[in-house]
């Protein structure tokens, strides 16, 4: 099952977040925020395998506080 893990403004932002997790060998997915109508509200969902979403919070934690 695959899991929200962060919840980015836009796409370019999720686009990095996605490929600092990649680096660090998880599996991800984006998928934008709309709503039923298919519109992009602007954000993207950061979605990992729930087995590794306690590993990707701790790694985006530490992305986002540099």
């Amino acid at each position: 099952m695959w899991t929200v893990v962060y919840i980015a403004s836009s796409e370019k932002a999720a686009t990095r977040l996605k490929e600092i997790l990649t680096r660090e060998g998880l599996l991800v997915k984006l998928r934008p925020v709309g709503t039923s109508q298919g519109e992009n509200l602007g954000g993207y969902e950061i979605l990992v395998p729930e087995s590794e979403a306690e590993e990707a919070h701790e790694i985006l934690s530490s992305a986002l506080s540099r």
